[in-house]
């Protein structure tokens, strides 16, 4: 618990400036789906906890999308 703690506050909230609980609440809900869903982790073979899907190189150029307001990005594969 205290790693995934610290990870959260180098990753997140120190990068951030919170005002308020509702803006806290959006972006820990906003990071932990960024964490769950696209964040790479070594003890899962540099995959998400939820598990990406597999993208073949035909499958398009790839393109950044911007997560927790460009604090982070993911990569995808989209069609021409």
């Amino acid at each position: 618990m205290e790693r995934l703690v610290g990870t959260i506050r180098r990753e997140c909230l120190d990068q951030v400036v919170i005002f308020n609980e509702r803006r806290l609440k959006r972006v820990l809900r906003d990071y932990l789906r960024y964490y769950h869903g696209w964040r790479t982790h070594q003890s899962l073979g540099m995959d998400a906890p939820d598990g990406r899907p597999g993208q073949a190189a035909a499958a398009g150029h790839v393109v950044e999308f911007p997560e927790l307001g460009g604090l982070h990005h993911h990569y995808e594969r989209v069609a021409a």
